[in-house]
């Protein structure tokens, strides 16, 4: 029995929940794009399906509309699958169990998939109406958004002609996004070599930092573990004979690592010890406010062949030199991190160390120039250089008649003026205004709750209000 067919907005809770019935996990989107293309098929619109499993469905301009400029819808149709512990849900095989929930939905035991399914059943809503009015509408649905925007990078746009996006995947109603940091993972690799050394081994670990998001949280100046431990190494460098055997820290490039750990052996452990016990009282008066419970522990033991002395000092001078953190604020935006970027990943192996960083601009320029200070730094110290995963950034624009419009819908059905931000995190807007010049986007959506938990929520009444604001921007776009 359907649970959502008594919701208002009918038309997006009816799709919302024959979406939810399909399994459509990042990596998963075969069965849902399928779907999509069904759809089109049944309704006689335009489809286009590639090899990725994106799919663009077009519908004709609304009589009246001819001449009107088209506009670009998307959103993306994989979901984050996480589910509570007891709970037996096969999400790769079975569908969603919804429940209504006074004036939410959420799903029991896993995740809802609100993001972004509830983009995917705004844009089916639309192109099912028969009586709404609007231009030429070109719905794009991207795949594995979640796992690093694939589908959005490897989509063929040459289909869509317009020049006005607006991106269905925001979660916080009445904020209107409209600039987003590009990024990539640059890598860097110092080459070591190893030789015995006569000295007592010790460990010293960086632990009970706060950490967080590289990109929402990189301005709250809170301690990176493996930038701080690579501080510590350089001031017992300082003043005792070390060898580096080993530096780790880190899981994800795009996280504040919060533990760090090194394997030194010493000639001088009683030095080591006097100044990690220095260090340790300076970090907590330092991080008093950001890393409160910051912890410096040194202690004995630890194996394997030590580096060498010069590849010792080249792997401290990158931990000691290479930039992290906050480097430009944004002029447009105050309070905005223009640019910034996040050692996370920290890793040893018998012949080399490697630094990955996550690095983030939403000028292309500076994200350009931050890789250029890495190599020029690796380069110097005998390592390597390599970039991944590269995407552009979304720059604000001072002039977009789209978010004009936007503005004065929202200000005439609220009553109040909406929140106006760019945001220092990636998303699917910046690939598309690398790939249509002159793009003028904007993204918004309904309220939801803990995404990507399972305790994630889509608010019913914010569905309505965001619903019947695209309905009347759609309206206006003669």
């Amino acid at each position: 029995m359907a649970v959502l067919e008594h919701l208002e907005p009918y038309g997006v809770f009816h799709f919302f929940e024959e979406i939810c019935a399909i399994p459509h996990g990042s990596g998963n989107t075969k069965t849902i794009s399928d779907y999509l293309v069904s759809f089109a098929r049944e309704r006689g619109l335009e489809y286009t399906q590639d090899s990725l499993n994106n799919v663009m469905i077009i519908k004709p301009a609304a009589p009246g509309y001819e001449t009107a400029p088209a506009v670009i819808l998307q959103g993306h149709m994989d979901m984050v699958c996480e589910k509570a512990p007891d709970c037996t849900t096969d999400m790769a095989t079975e569908g969603l169990t919804l429940i209504v929930e006074g004036d939410t939905v959420r799903a029991d035991g896993t995740t809802l998939g609100g993001d972004d399914g509830i983009a995917v059943a705004m844009m089916l809503a639309a192109l099912d109406d028969a009586s709404m009015p609007h231009p030429r509408l070109e719905c794009v649905f991207t795949v594995d958004e979640e796992v690093g925007m694939e589908g959005a990078v490897g989509l063929d746009v040459s289909p869509l002609t317009g020049k006005r996006l607006l991106n269905l995947d925001s979660e916080n109603e009445g904020v209107f996004t409209v600039s987003c940091a590009g990024g990539n993972r640059t890598h860097c690799m110092i080459p070591v070599k190893r030789e015995s050394f006569t000295g007592v081994y010790m460990t010293i670990s960086i632990e009970g930092l706060i950490g967080g998001h590289s990109g929402v949280e990189i301005n709250k100046g809170r301690a990176n573990a493996a930038v701080t431990l690579g501080r510590v190494l350089y001031c017992v460098a300082q003043t005792a004979p070390v060898r580096l055997v080993s530096v780790s820290g880190g899981l994800k490039d795009n996280a504040i690592p919060v533990s760090a750990a090194a394997v030194i052996c010493t000639a001088d452990p009683a030095s080591v010890q006097e100044v990690c016990r220095r260090m340790s009282e300076t970090l907590k008066n330092e991080c008093a406010v950001t890393d409160p419970a910051v912890c410096l522990r040194v202690c004995n033991g630890g194996e394997g062949i030590p580096m060498d002395e010069d590849s010792t000092n080249r792997v401290l001078c990158l931990l000691t030199l290479c930039p992290n953190g906050v480097q430009v604020m944004s002029a447009d935006m105050p309070g905005l991190v223009q640019t910034s970027l996040n050692l996370g990943i920290l890793t040893t192996r018998q012949d080399g160390v490697e630094a990955s960083f996550c690095v983030r601009s939403s000028v292309e320029s500076q994200k350009e120039q931050l890789v250029d200070r890495l190599r020029c730094l690796t380069e110097r110290l005998g390592g390597t250089v390599s970039v991944s995963g590269d995407y552009p950034g979304w720059q604000y624009r001072q002039h977009s008649p789209l978010r004009d419009l936007l503005v004065d819908v929202y200000r005439e059905q609220y009553g109040t003026e909406p929140v106006v931000e760019a945001i220092h995190a990636g998303v699917e807007c910046g690939l598309f205004c690398g790939k249509i010049p002159e793009l003028d986007c904007v993204s918004i959506g309904p309220e939801m709750e803990e995404i990507h938990t399972c305790r994630e929520k889509l608010h019913i009444a914010s569905t309505g209000r965001v619903w019947r604001m695209v309905r009347e921007v759609l309206r206006r776009m003669k």
